[in-house]
Parts: C-alpha cells; sequence; structure tokens
C-alpha cells in the first residue's frame, strides 16, 4: 500500500503561494518551510524593504532549533553563520553587495556547497547569478500595510 504522507514538494506546494496577516505568521510560515528543507538547501529571498525576508529566516532558523531572537539581519556583516542548530544556518544579506564577485570573496560558494547546513539569501537578486538552480526563490510582497504575499518565484532558466 503507498504512502498518503505528502512528499516534501507537495508540501511545500501546498504552504506557496500564501498571505501573512502578522509578522508572527510570517515567522511561522518560515519554521513550515524550514521544516520542509533538506541539507544544503538554498533559500533565496526577493523583495522590497520590509517585506519580512527576515523574519522569515527567523522561521526557518526556529525549525533548525535555534532562538529566532538570535537571528538578526546580516546587512552590514553581510553573513551571520548560527551553528547551534540541529545543523548550520547561514544568513547572507547582499543589500550592500555592488557586484556578485564581493560575495565570491566572501567565499559564498563554500556556503552554498556546505552540504550540512541551510544557506539564506536576502536580496538575492544582487547575487542571481551565483545561486544554484536547485534554489528555492521566494517573491516576498507588499499587500497591506501587516499582510505580507509570499510566493514561489519561477526559476531561472539555465544559460544556453
Amino acid at each position: 500500500m503507498a504512502s498518503t504522507t505528502p512528499s516534501p514538494p507537495d508540501r511545500l506546494q501546498s504552504l506557496l503561494p500564501t498571505t501573512t496577516h502578522s509578522q508572527d505568521e510570517t515567522q511561522s510560515l518560515g519554521a513550515s518551510l524550514g521544516a520542509l528543507l533538506s541539507p544544503g538547501a538554498v533559500v533565496a529571498l526577493y523583495g522590497e524593504l520590509g517585506t519580512g525576508k527576515t523574519r522569515l529566516v527567523k522561521g526557518i532558523a526556529q525549525a533548525l532549533g535555534l532562538s529566532p531572537t538570535a537571528v538578526r539581519s546580516p546587512t552590514f556583516t553581510i553573513l551571520h553563520t548560527y551553528e547551534e542548530g540541529r545543523r548550520p544556518l547561514h544568513h547572507f544579506d547582499a543589500y550592500r553587495v555592488q557586484t556578485p564577485d564581493e560575495f565570491i570573496e566572501l567565499g559564498f560558494e563554500e556556503y552554498v556547497a556546505d552540504d550540512e547546513g541551510i544557506t539564506c539569501i536576502e536580496w538575492a537578486d544582487r547575487v542571481e547569478t551565483l545561486l544554484p538552480p536547485s534554489a528555492l526563490r521566494l517573491e516576498l510582497t507588499h499587500v497591506a500595510p501587516h499582510q505580507r504575499r509570499i510566493a514561489r518565484r519561477p526559476d531561472v532558466p539555465a544559460a544556453e
């Protein structure tokens, strides 16, 4: 008899797209997503200021057994790594990055190649060319003052 438990891609499909109505709901969605991520997953986050990118990462951290209050936006440092959970969380913020080469100089490719950790990248559009094809691309948009729409962004076609 076949299992009726949905596979992670099916469960992901059931979570997105969605609209959250508070920061807590956005964080809760992140926790649900984080529970579905396999080791080595890369989550690319797209959206304007204040759309909940860091809040979503806090939820992913929570799913990994990390304290969400420890997670801060790495806007000025570009990278925070949290190793206290079930697996490492590498949290990048490309907002201040001028070129993808800056990310390469930080060792970005080594973090993405970490088969045990989870990598989250805010402002991923600034380093799109560096993202692996398997990255989970999420678009966060304002709907109303306290509402955010979170949806999968279409995959980028492979270069020919």
